[in-house]
């Protein structure tokens, strides 16, 4: 016997039995998301590979560790580790510049990332974002912030937690930085080697380490005077303020996090992520911020920008499981041909109907049929010759026969 060929390490099948939650979280993505005056966009799985060196940042664990990278035709191609550059790219492209702001998107799709595989994460995985250009106000960052939340009620996730963070412009940001890599100088050789390579290259991400030796470094109280320092300038402290206040007047409840910067290069103020208390250690279900410059790193015109994403893996697993939707209906009977064309007659008034296709004994029908239908449709040899349709409900048991050409009017029995 042939080996059995199996699903590549970090890749699921989504099969039938579970597609019904798949269709319910986008199908509530778009209701919410519309509301907002969100469309939708689909952009290609594959970019090329500068689009992410360039706009997710070449200091980033993405880019240097998990990108999947091929080379084809002398061009470097990488499978989408994440959706917002490939959205920037095509806002650029397609000169949606010149649409009146703000230009609102919304994706859904599979994305790629070479990492261990763990609980509502996979190397191929899926997720739902937004994107919002041409508004550097705080409205928008509380928009989107309430939008988030908003959605995640809407498919009954509530105990949430909303922590926020401003890490202010390049320049304020950048003695900040200074500060950062002078206060934990001393401490560099006990840093982690990921921490010792962003300590020069890009030290607010040290704040992002998971390694608890690191944690404990941060834990020091020079370093957390420094960390909780009000760095920001006043421009964008007024611009943090205001944000809250958006916030506070909606009754988005939210906690400060300072040790909040996300793992992205391209933030800037505004950034913000959701937790369930139902997830273990990994227990983000969304996550964002401002991105003002990587629309102009891009190539594009330097435009504001703000957006969200939300892993799809992960909110399933927080959801109970729905029961698989049954069809209207399942026609029984023993003439296969007569049998057959009522089916049909009973799709084409709108009806998701199967019959036996094998002829079985009408026993062995009418117990499939109560399996996977509401109602059997079911034609003997009587309802033939008087061009009639038995129907039985299914899950109250009571049967009524009716005239063909108005058994779909009668299903409420």
């Amino acid at each position: 016997m042939a080996n059995i060929l199996k699903v590549l390490k970090g890749t699921k099948d989504i099969l039938p039995q579970n597609i019904d939650m798949w269709h319910f979280i986008e199908q509530k993505a778009d209701e919410v998301f519309s509301k907002y005056g969100f469309k939708e966009i689909r952009t290609p799985i594959i970019e090329v590979t500068e689009l992410f060196s360039r706009g997710v940042g070449d200091t980033t664990d993405i880019v240097n560790k998990e990108m999947y990278t091929f080379e084809k035709s002398d061009r470097s191609i990488t499978l989408r580790p994440e959706n917002t550059a490939g959205v920037v790219r095509s806002y650029i492209e397609n000169g949606m510049s010149r649409l009146s702001a703000p230009v609102k998107l919304w994706y859904k799709g599979p994305m790629f990332r070479y990492e261990r595989p763990q609980a509502g994460r996979q190397r191929q995985f899926h997720q739902v974002g937004i994107e919002m250009f041409g508004i550097k106000q705080p409205t928008a960052d509380a928009e989107v912030i309430l939008m988030a939340v908003n959605y995640l009620k809407s498919i009954g996730l509530n105990d949430l937690d909303v922590e926020i963070n401003s890490l202010g412009c390049p320049k304020c940001r950048e003695e900040f930085k200074n500060k950062l890599k002078e206060v934990l100088k001393p401490y560099f050789n006990e840093l982690c080697e990921d921490c010792q390579n962003r300590y020069e290259k890009n030290p607010l991400r040290l704040l992002d380490c998971k390694v608890e030796s690191c944690k404990k470094i941060f834990a020091k109280p020079e370093i957390q005077e420094v960390i909780n320092s009000d760095f920001i300038c006043d421009e964008c402290a007024e611009h943090y303020t205001e944000l809250k206040l958006y916030l506070d007047k909606m009754g988005v409840k939210y906690t400060e996090n300072k040790l909040l910067v996300r793992g992205l290069d391209y933030y800037n103020r505004t950034v913000f992520e959701i937790k369930s208390n139902n997830l273990g250690s990994q227990n983000a279900v969304a996550g964002g911020g401002r991105y003002d410059s990587l629309v102009g790193q891009l190539g594009g015109e330097p435009t504001p920008a703000v957006g969200f994403a939300m892993g799809m893996e992960r909110l399933i697993s927080l959801l109970p499981e729905k029961e698989p939707k049954k069809l209207d209906g399942y026609v029984v009977s023993n003439f296969p041909v007569d049998a057959f064309v009522l089916a049909e007659e009973l799709r084409n008034q709108g009806l998701n109907v199967e019959l036996d296709l094998t002829n079985k004994k009408f026993t062995k029908q009418l117990e499939k049929a109560s399996k996977v239908a509401k109602y059997a449709f079911i034609l003997g040899e009587d309802e033939i010759l008087k061009h009639q349709v038995s129907i039985k409900n299914l899950e109250k048991g009571n049967q009524i026969t009716v005239d063909r050409h108005c058994c779909v009017k009668m299903l409420e029995i």
